[in-house]
């Protein structure tokens, strides 16, 4: 007979959730208020995102605490938080995108808003557990939610786009769900902690379970993550999602996937074959997408695989696998957060309806071309991005690079750091190539009024938060690194 057993709400620390539950009650209510109130304005909905979204984030920040709970399952570190912060403060800044002017009609239906609600949900369980069935659960949440909001574009190429991603997505949960079957098999338990205290103490035997089991992991997050090979598609899902769908794509996914690699492959980081994998990856993911970059004719497909070459960088903090690392990944991220923003906005307010330029691609580089006699400031601001996303100094990604740099040196990675350098300095090219069209080349167009046909009040409020944390970075940079260290002295790694 089963041994009965009883718990208290208290021993659930129910609060722990309490910043997903917002977001799950206010995804709900969406849903609810478009029953009754048939004829709303759609931005309400919108607004009503963000509202619940910003609430999520006020708990985090405010109210919210270390800790364990549901029997385990949930873990709150200083690892959560940051992710937790990244996440929300992506979202809040990306949703306003949806208020543009042009009215796209995936942003008429309240189930965008609430799916996109139910996505954040998902990444905040992936990186508030170390428990494996958690995260695979807030893996598959997140993941359904974004094949859906990519197909509701409702063309040829978002359709598209969606099965590809739901196909990347799908291979990335099966070796999930095989590498976590290994690991349970070599060691009894599925919460990391346990894992890596019995292959620690078994010797990391049976070593044939240990390797397979790494092998899908590493396949699993290089899906999420884009590392070369498994990034094939990644470009076509940017291009055939729209530009604020592909903005919040190359930064919130990643930075959830980031923190399950960070909480995953720390068990392994005394294996050496493992550390050579990894160094193999980061320098290919570096390194190729940058190659493949220089010979696109469209803006978006280029920023699809800097987008790429930029999550290699950043998987080098794993590599290195320090304090300083990590630190670096964080801060980095952060920073990538408001360049990238602020260039798929300017994008976003570009959009048209009308293809005048190329009947395949939505931003070929001849769009820009003159852009600085037709509309300056636009040019101005579009060509800070730019240099941001390049590194160069003082805009926010040089110090994000600097230190990352730093970090591979300090811990006897030369080589990387040279590496990186390099592919620094090839990004720095196609960047500049955007700027070279927008100020030395002459204009397609007369009227300049066309590039700004998207553009609204929210639009403009995002775009200038990103311009003033792209130029001002050198100001707070020390308070982000900070704040950064301040939250991973208190997490489980």
């Amino acid at each position: 007979m089963l041994e009965s057993f009883s718990i208290t709400f208290g021993e659930l620390n129910f609060f722990s959730i309490i910043p997903m539950v917002i977001a799950i009650v206010g995804a709900i209510l969406i849903i609810g208020l478009d029953l009754y109130i048939q004829k709303a304005n759609k931005q309400l909905y919108a607004m009503l995102a963000i509202v619940f979204l910003v609430l999520d984030l006020g708990y985090v920040v405010l109210f919210g605490g270390y800790g364990r709970a549901f029997f385990d399952l949930v873990l709150i570190d200083g690892i959560s938080m940051l992710g937790q912060i990244i996440i929300l403060v992506g979202a809040i800044l990306f949703l306003p995108l949806t208020l543009s002017y042009n009215k796209f009609h995936e942003f008429q239906y309240p189930e965008y808003y609430a799916l996109f609600l139910l996505m954040c949900v998902g990444f905040q369980f992936m990186v508030s557990s170390d428990h494996l069935i958690v995260i695979f659960l807030g893996l598959e949440t997140a993941s359904l939610s974004l094949y859906t909001l990519i197909a509701m574009h409702n063309r040829k190429n978002s359709l598209e786009a969606a099965i590809k991603y739901f196909t990347m997505g799908a291979l990335s949960a099966a070796c999930f769900a095989f590498g976590s079957m290994l690991l349970y098999a070599a060691s009894g338990y599925l919460d990391l902690e346990n894992i890596k205290n019995a292959i620690d103490y078994s010797s990391y035997q049976p070593s044939y379970l240990i390797l397979a089991a790494v092998v899908f992991f590493i396949a699993a997050i290089g899906f999420k993550v884009s590392l070369v090979p498994f990034h094939t598609w990644m470009p076509d899902v940017y291009e055939g999602s729209n530009s604020f769908l592909a903005g919040f794509i190359s930064v919130v996914p990643k930075i959830a996937a980031l923190v399950v690699a960070i909480r995953i492959f720390s068990i392994f980081q005394d294996l050496i074959w493992v550390h050579n994998i990894f160094y193999l990856l980061v320098i290919v993911t570096m390194t190729l997408p940058n190659l493949v970059a220089l010979v696109q004719k469209d803006v978006k497909r280029m920023l699809a695989y800097s987008s790429i070459s930029h999550a290699g960088f950043v998987f080098s903090a794993i590599l290195i696998s320090s304090f300083q690392s990590f630190s670096a990944l964080f801060m980095y991220w952060i920073l990538f957060l408001f360049a990238n923003l602020g260039i798929f906005a300017m994008l976003w307010i570009t959009r048209t309806k009308e293809q005048k330029w190329d009947k395949h691609y939505d931003h070929p580089y001849e769009k820009f071309s003159g852009l600085i006699k037709l509309c300056p400031f636009m040019a101005v601001i579009m060509a800070l991005f730019m240099l941001s996303l390049a590194g160069i100094p003082p805009f926010s990604l040089f110090w994000g690079k600097a230190y990352l740099m730093s970090a591979a040196i300090n811990n006897g990675y030369l080589f990387l750091a040279v590496v990186m350098a390099l592919n620094s300095a090839i990004a720095a090219y196609y960047y500049l190539k955007l700027i070279v069209y927008m100020f030395f080349k002459e204009p397609l167009v007369e009227n300049g009024a066309i590039y700004l046909q998207n553009v609204t009040l929210p639009l403009k409020i995002v775009v200038g938060i990103a311009v003033a944390c792209v130029c001002l970075s050198s100001l707070f940079v020390d308070d982000i690194l900070y704040s950064v260290y301040y939250f991973l002295e208190s997490s489980v790694i």
